[in-house]
């Protein structure tokens, strides 16, 4: 690669970095996990540089290189053991709100397929239009709609699931008459 090509080049991922490596977080839920996505979608932009360079939006070809890779990450990730970031014993409550809303969210998209958080992570946290993300993505406006829709929708039935309700015998105060 030419000087120039590769100072271009560690120019972009100076700039790039971080919002790439908190989308990443986002998509993958770990941030281990989150720097190996962006180091592998940088390493094969780097062999490409000199071609993504000439396209109309270099920026968004590195991240469909990234949402690609995170994509077949998880396709080969057939792990046959559940890996869980919580121990089986109570921790002490976090009085931070930030994390716990961190977590929260973490939490939420986890649950979420591949493709459902690809594209809640770029339309809301990316804050990237329905058009750019179907770009990303390679898919149709109406696809990413559906993939919105469908998303937003098991969040919400998670999120407003009913506690589970009290035996009759404990709802029932001391002196209330039967029916």
């Amino acid at each position: 690669m030419k000087t120039s090509t590769e100072a271009d080049f560690r120019a972009f991922v100076v700039s790039r970095w971080p919002r790439m490596l908190r989308s990443a977080h986002l998509l993958t839920g770990h941030h281990h996990d989150a720097e190996d996505l962006v180091q592998a979608a940088l390493a094969k932009a780097y062999v490409r540089w000199e071609r993504i360079q000439r396209t109309d939006d270099p920026d968004s070809y590195v991240w469909r290189i990234m949402i690609n890779a995170n994509v077949d990450r998880l396709r080969r990730a057939k792990v046959r053991e559940w890996l869980t970031n919580r121990f089986p014993e109570p921790s002490a409550p976090d009085h931070d709100d930030t994390v716990a809303e961190r977590s929260a969210v973490l939490d939420a998209l986890g649950r979420l397929s591949a493709k459902q958080r690809a594209v809640v992570v770029l339309r809301y946290l990316e804050d990237r239009s329905e058009t750019e993300v179907a770009r990303l993505l390679g898919t149709g406006v109406g696809t990413v709609r559906s993939h919105t829709a469908r998303a937003l929708r098991k969040l919400r039935e998670e999120s407003l699931a009913p506690e589970p309700a009290a035996p009759a015998a404990h709802r029932r105060t001391k002196g209330a008459r039967r029916p």
